[in-house]
């Protein structure tokens, strides 16, 4: 059964409950004896390792190409224009 995290609007202290998806929490916080509300929390996602950036899926030629080639092309008219 999954855990979940509660917020007592009474004093703000969290606890953990541990209930089933498909239950309802019907507790009182036990420090106050005040009503709980769910806090939901940001999954921890970790980007590490290669492949999640635009160069590591791509061949050294491909992403190389494009970008010398339309460096060398705005400074090729910059200087034949002036």
């Amino acid at each position: 059964m999954p855990l979940y995290d509660y917020r007592c609007s009474a004093c703000g202290k969290v606890t953990e409950i541990r209930h089933g998806f498909n239950e309802t929490n019907a507790q009182t916080c036990p420090h106050c004896g005040g009503a709980l509300t769910r806090v939901f929390n940001p999954a921890p996602i970790i980007f590490s390792g290669s492949g999640f950036y635009v160069t590591d899926s791509r061949g050294s030629s491909e992403s190389a190409a494009p970008s010398t080639s339309s460096e060398s092309s705005p400074a090729g008219k910059s200087d034949s224009a002036a």
